[in-house]
């Protein structure tokens, strides 16, 4: 938590005053605090035994200007399993830039100091498009374990995703993760919208409930000696380059 702080504390750019999503949470009865001295703050509740935590303020990556909106929360998965869903306009530039960066100069591994996003690309088989759904046309994913990535997009967390299309550009950047046991939303914010705010968090809260039910379903699996998806999920990330999932034409 005070990692999470510090960051906020980081300079960034002027913002209008979050009031609009204190009356947001505090009309849910979540926790709520300004951060001191910067534009920013902090939103705290849980769904079930899963806390979470929402900040909003200075961004933590280059690939998204302005103020970030950020969920997260810990949900006890294997730290080897990483699914990285994000926008297609995102991924492609993403993609351009490592290219230009290390593909031209010859160089054989991704800098560390590069987002993590950008690895798990360079890393991590892609979902097929068609198996996105109705998110095909607006999202990309990749994943070391890919049947449970498709398992958790075949979802209501799908619709969730959907739903927000209309309130944002196809450019805008977008990015939700597992990673570590920890999943994450990251979303361009400028101001602090009560409407953009609820949109996410419902994102974020399909999520998290549809993960924490396929991890627990898996691992009962896995206990009970089935020998096909929990067989990648005791093995650990699939190899990349070797995935199991379906490939678009």
């Amino acid at each position: 938590m005070l990692n999470a702080l510090r960051r906020l504390l980081a300079s960034g750019p002027k913002a209008a005053d979050p009031g609009e999503l204190q009356r947001w949470a505090e009309n849910r009865n979540y926790s709520f605090r300004r951060v001191r001295h910067v534009a920013g703050c902090v939103v705290e509740g849980q769904l079930g035994t899963s806390p979470w935590r929402i900040e909003w303020g200075a961004p933590q990556r280059d690939f998204i200007p302005g103020f970030e909106l950020r969920m997260i929360a810990e949900l006890g998965l294997p730290k080897e399993l990483v699914i990285l869903v994000l926008n297609r306009t995102l991924m492609e530039r993403m993609e351009r830039a490592v290219y230009e960066q290390y593909i031209d100069d010859v160089q054989t591994r991704v800098d560390t100091e590069a987002p993590p996003e950008s690895r798990w690309l360079v890393l991590y088989p892609k979902i097929g498009q068609h198996d996105l759904g109705r998110l095909r046309e607006r999202y990309a994913a990749v994943a070391s374990v890919p049947p449970w990535a498709q398992q958790w997009l075949d979802t209501p967390l799908t619709d969730a995703l959907a739903n927000m299309e209309p309130a944002t550009d196809a450019d805008d950047p977008v990015v939700l993760s597992l990673h570590r046991g920890r999943l994450t939303l990251r979303a361009s914010m400028p101001r602090p919208e009560s409407k953009s705010l609820a949109g996410w968090f419902s994102v974020f809260e399909h999520g998290l409930r549809e993960a924490r039910r396929l991890g627990e379903a898996w691992r009962e699996a896995s206990i009970g000696g089935q020998s096909t998806l929990p067989a990648a999920w005791d093995n650990g990330p699939v190899e990349p380059g070797k995935a199991g999932s379906k490939r678009s034409p």
